[in-house]
């Protein structure tokens, strides 16, 4: 008998003859990919380690108290700093000019170490003023004036590794350019080195990272590798292998003052050892899904949710026709007659009752919500949105901002250099902080109308924080200001144009006013209609064209120097669209305003969310796509305005 000299059976389908070629590459790619990223990360874990600097010890053996005025050490349950390691530390940050200074011990197990490095470059840790706080959870230094801030009690014995991480998380905040790590060898982690089941995921959650989603992706690599290695050969061998070895690769240099005390265990047995974490954690989570640590913060904010529910359950007792008013029949802008609808959509955001209508003016392109909310239905839509329940998801989405934050910062390079900088709508201050990197001399007050205000103040992301409406404060800070700006702040307001006269009496003659919105003109809008994220219903009450902007401006005495369209684009069309559209198909069963949760609700929602992955990876390469072209072409989903106020 003859032998085929194909890969294949003769008999196979010629359809299939012709993919056997095309998947055989892609097998070989797999194995490829897993050992480039391996490796890359093993680089990085090693040369992130090295980048974390050392306490010098010996100069402290023997020192005096008086160096450690104004600091308290704050311990996991069982670690015992040393008088030495203690005055070393204090020194060290006095010296970098740090307030909040994380010890990693000496004897750190591996697995800690490395989450630890993938999560925090330490070389750039500290410039990062948006960055989460992070830490190893065992000995943090704090100024007591940071403590004091933040709002932190330091007292009350048996805290444990979560606590400590959700104590750096927060004082991070108070000190946006002054938190740093550092490697104490003479420090140990005590009884609670190892961490599994509960202990693990009340740690992720201190982090504010998701439990559940971290544990299934462990499984899911896990179960990669372990397919790679029996089905892909030398090359699936060696990815798994290189896996496998990857802690004493990147932990195990010698001379290393950070030597895990279980460094060769953690090596010899990583997958077993991996398999049962990321099992213990799922299973712990799936018991106790809502346990967490409590920030102090969101204390008043969850200590009452029956109450939470209570109150909902008042507000729609009574219907939401109140919180709407009259639809007007022309438009706000021009006074046209010429209106249609552009979309209608439910909330997208929360899954609250109510459906709401865009309209669209046919003589001058105004966006507007028609009817709009009322001043009660603004309270019930965005409560829980950016305070309170929603209040750290928000907190996380605005963290993740620098780039945007910094180009909107820069934006005003060849024209000023600002002494005195008003932030309308500022939220918690985010651009406030990230903008003092470009711009650290300058004074940034904030105001919005939510308490957020306040806390950028505490922070001192803000130097004074006014909490109000913006025209309520025209008389009171009128021609005080060099900068106003406006970033994603006029489309929330019930009448922008009030909003810019406003802006003119603050500002001082030859003073800039910057604002950044939603293009209601971007092609997306159309292409995604109800799933464009930017139409944000029912927060966003006006839509405004950008040449009707400009004619705004010039009718107020301002004159304008710049506009930008695709450095101000938001790349989150796609990734908004599946988000919107998963939220709408399976609300989250807990939300307080909805009905009571069911087991059938629940596992809706976790097979929506899990079905909703692919989604999400497909639209985030999309979106890369997306902004890559908007930014070559100066088109996007937003843009930016740059006027000065014309000299009297």
């Amino acid at each position: 008998m003859t032998r085929s000299p194909l890969p294949f059976p003769a008999r196979m389908p010629l359809s299939a003859r012709l993919s056997v070629p095309l998947l055989l590459p892609g097998v070989r790619w797999t194995s490829a990919l897993l050992l480039a990223a391996l490796g890359a990360g093993t680089v990085r874990a090693a040369r992130r380690l090295r980048a974390v600097p050392v306490l010098p010890m010996a100069a402290y053996a023997d020192a005096g108290l008086p160096r450690a005025a104004g600091w308290r050490l704050l311990t996991a349950d069982g670690v015992e700093p040393d008088t030495a390691t203690f005055l070393a530390a204090c020194a060290h940050a006095d010296r970098e000019g740090l307030q909040v200074l994380d010890l990693l011990p000496g004897d750190l197990p591996a697995e800690r170490v490395l989450s630890l490095l993938r999560l925090v470059d330490p070389a750039g840790y500290r410039q990062d003023r948006l960055g989460e706080g992070r830490g190893a959870g065992f000995a943090v230094l704090v100024t007591e004036e940071v403590l004091a801030r933040a709002g932190v009690d330091p007292a009350g014995p048996g805290a444990t590794p979560a606590d400590l991480m959700a104590v750096i998380r927060r004082v991070k905040e108070f000190a946006a350019d002054a938190t740093g790590l550092a490697i104490a060898p003479a420090l140990s982690c005590g009884p609670r080195a190892a961490a599994t089941g509960p202990a693990r995921a009340a740690e992720l959650r201190a982090q504010g990272l998701p439990p559940l989603a971290l544990a299934a992706a462990q499984l899911a690599g896990l179960a990669l590798l372990a397919g790679v290695a029996v089905r892909q050969g030398r090359w699936g061998a060696a990815a798994a292998g290189l896996y496998w070895i990857q802690p004493y690769l990147a932990l195990g240099r010698p001379g290393t003052p950070l030597r895990p005390a279980d460094l060769a265990r953690a090596t010899a047995a990583r997958p077993v050892r991996s398999l049962g974490a990321a099992l213990s954690t799922a299973a712990a989570t799936s018991r106790t899904p809502g346990a967490e640590p409590v920030r102090p913060e969101s204390v008043a904010a969850d200590c009452l949710p029956a109450a939470s529910v209570q109150a909902y359950r008042a507000d729609l007792a009574a219907g939401t026709d109140r919180f709407f008013e009259p639809r007007r029949p022309d438009c706000p802008w021009c006074g046209s007659l010429q209106l249609t609808v552009r979309v209608r959509v439910p909330d997208m955001l929360q899954g609250k009752p109510g459906r709401f209508t865009l309209e669209q003016c046919g003589a001058c392109g105004h966006v507007f919500q028609n009817p709009r909310l009322s001043l009660e239905g603004l309270e019930f839509y965005y409560r829980d949105f950016y305070d309170g329940r929603g209040g750290e998801g928000a907190a996380t989405v605005f963290g993740r901002l620098g780039a945007a934050y910094r180009g909107r910062a820069e934006m005003l390079r060849p024209h000023t250099d600002p002494v005195s900088w008003l932030d309308v709508g500022t939220g918690h201050g985010h651009f406030c902080n990230a903008a003092r990197a470009v711009w650290p001399d300058t004074r940034f007050d904030g105001l919005d109308m939510g308490d957020g205000v306040r806390e950028a103040e505490r922070r001192g992301w803000a130097e004074t924080g006014y909490q109000g409406q913006f025209p309520e404060f025209a008389v009171k800070l009128a021609g005080q200001y060099e900068v106003v700006s406006m970033y994603h702040y006029l489309e929330h307001t019930r009448d922008p144009l009030t909003e810019l006269d406003t802006a003119a009496a603050v500002l001082a003659p030859g003073g800039y006013l910057t604002i950044e919105l939603p293009d209601p003109e971007s092609r997306m809008a159309r292409l995604l209609g109800p799933a464009w994220l930017p139409w944000f219903q029912p927060q966003h009450q006006h839509l405004i064209p950008s040449s009707n902007l400009r004619e705004a401006l010039a009718d107020r005495g301002f004159t304008v120097l710049a506009e930008e369209h695709g450095p101000a684009h938001q790349g989150n069309d796609f990734f908004g669209a599946v988000a919107l559209t998963a939220t709408r198909l399976a609300p989250d069963p807990d939300r307080p305003w909805g009905p009571p949760a069911t087991t059938g609700r629940r596992v809706l929602t976790g097979a929506v969310r899990l079905a909703s992955l692919p989604c999400f990876a497909a639209a985030a390469v999309l979106d890369g796509l997306r902004s890559a072209a908007a930014r070559r072409t100066d088109g996007g989903n937003a843009y930016r305005m740059l006027a000065r106020k014309d000299e009297l």
